[in-house]
């Protein structure tokens, strides 16, 4: 069954590529408060130095994180009401950070990650390879630490990048409104 296979590769990449380096960085990676800090930082840098464009992004970012986060904390894990390795197999696993939540399913981590990655890399495209690497060591660190099963992550992912893409589509459509309309908004936003 995909559960007992999804606790097995849980427990197998929790525990047995356990090491120093990444018992030390992968706390980190996952901190809530240091993933705000980076954020805080691209954001910053956006509206200072990249003009209209930069403020778009970070409007469509708002949109589309916060109805991942939403959409995932406040519905679906409520919903599905998967417990968190941190919970169930406490005896078996490194857990490197607290236990989080009650909820594993799906990962707002990842999800939020990935909305961030798809919202930036379609502005950015040349930082495409970078962004959808962070997001994925992201989502990988929640499994490494303890609080996350891998289809947690998976699902998370795909689900970020799904909503951020129909904001990005909202988002073509109102640009092609405004190129209909030779609004000059849509024609100056570098």
């Amino acid at each position: 069954m995909l559960i007992d296979l999804d606790k097995q590769i849980m427990i197998l990449l929790n525990k047995s590529i356990s090491n120093s380096f990444f018992d030390f960085l992968m706390p980190i990676i996952t901190n809530d408060k240091f993933l705000g800090f980076v954020g805080l930082l691209i954001i910053v840098h956006l509206l200072i130095n990249c003009g209209k464009k930069g403020r778009i992004s970070i409007l469509i970012l708002i949109i589309a994180v916060g109805l991942t986060d939403i959409i995932c904390a406040q519905l679906i894990k409520p919903f599905v009401g998967r417990i968190r390795p941190s919970y169930e197999f406490i005896d078996s696993i490194n857990l490197l950070v607290e236990k989080g939540g009650k909820w594993s399913f799906p990962s707002n981590h990842a999800a939020n990650s990935f909305a961030f990655a798809t919202v930036f890399s379609y502005f950015f495209s040349k930082y495409k390879l970078h962004l959808f690497l962070l997001a994925s060591s992201i989502a990988f660190s929640r499994v490494y630490v303890g609080v996350h099963y891998p289809f947690d992550i998976l699902f998370g992912a795909i689900f970020g990048y799904a909503i951020s893409w129909i904001a990005l589509s909202n988002w073509a459509r109102i640009k092609l409104f405004g190129l209909k309309y030779n609004k000059d908004w849509v024609l100056n936003l570098d």
